[in-house]
């Protein structure tokens, strides 16, 4: 069991989930309610509701449990395999997968699927993210490395930290962006209320840096191609939604009429190009948008015509 005590220096009256939510940047306030409810929250020694105003001087002590220990189970779930060799694997995920399982997602995920089709995976990310390097959310689509040992695992993840990894992505976005490439310079951190968001903020933020191109351009929205030089938390998503040309279909950043009727997102990993991990050949994969986001674009080039 973690232990945490935290003294409330502030003549301000917050509630105390919310207070305990901004002090431990590791929990959300759903997760800090629970706390409370369970009574792992003290506040001077006492249980109180989460609607209590904490006071200047209150000592509170946060309990957090150890977690609880999962492991992913191999699934027969088909997957789209675009390169193997002996150290790596390059998939193509499709839209509506998650990447790893965890609490209330054990199973329909890409790591059950790698493990019924993939005879080897590193083991650097334990027993519940195995050969998994990098991710993609799961309503993004698109290309995703998985490494089979652990040193392609290490050497993927260097190049990665080091930024020398191209990802370049497709995304339709709300209205028409002026500029035909520019570059959105933004650092990314929790969103300062909404702890399950990200957002562009000073406060625990990351430097991040997405560079876009315009491809083509509808009366009312954008096809961009958009590459990362960081690799912060729904960055893209998040970037597109700051510059007010946030990403169609996105259920998380976008306040904008979703005509089209999606439940996805229409963002695709598009390229991926690293140096291989063992023998160091730069290799470059590239996998067009998926159906659903070729048929919007057919609907949008006739209306333009």
């Amino acid at each position: 069991m973690e232990k945490k005590i935290i003294r409330v220096e502030s003549e301000k009256a917050e509630r105390l989930d919310y207070f305990v939510a901004l002090s431990c940047k590791d929990l959300s306030r759903s997760y800090v309610k629970k706390l409370i409810q369970d009574g792992l929250i003290l506040v001077n020694g006492k249980k109180l509701k989460s609607s209590y105003k904490v006071q200047n001087g209150d000592m509170i002590e946060v309990q957090i449990p150890e977690p609880k220990k999962i492991e992913a189970v191999a699934e027969d779930i088909a997957i789209d395999i675009v390169y193997e060799d002996d150290d790596l694997v390059i998939v193509n995920k499709p839209q509506d997968m998650v990447v790893h399982p965890a609490f209330g997602n054990l199973s329909g995920t890409l790591v059950n699927s790698l493990l019924f089709n993939i005879s080897n995976l590193s083991s650097i990310n334990g027993f519940i993210r195995p050969g998994i390097v990098h991710r993609l959310d799961k309503d993004t689509s698109g290309l995703i490395m998985v490494a089979k040992n652990n040193v392609s695992h290490r050497n993927l993840s260097d190049s990665l930290k080091k930024r020398d990894v191209k990802r370049v992505y497709r995304a339709l976005v709300h209205g028409r962006v002026k500029s035909d490439i520019g570059t959105i310079d933004a650092p990314i951190g929790r969103h300062p209320v909404n702890r399950k968001k990200m957002a562009v903020t000073d406060r625990n933020s990351k430097a991040a840096r997405t560079h876009y191109t315009v491809i083509d351009r509808y009366e009312d929205y954008t096809l961009l191609e958009l590459e990362l030089e960081s690799g912060r938390t729904h960055q893209i998503r998040v970037h597109m939604s700051y510059i007010h040309h946030p990403v169609v279909g996105d259920p998380v950043y976008s306040n904008s009429k979703n005509k089209f009727g999606l439940d996805k997102q229409m963002l695709h990993a598009y390229k991926i190009g690293f140096d291989h991990p063992k023998t160091g050949e730069y290799l470059e994969f590239i996998q067009e948008v998926p159906e659903y986001f070729k048929g919007i674009l057919s609907k949008l080039d006739k209306q333009s015509k």
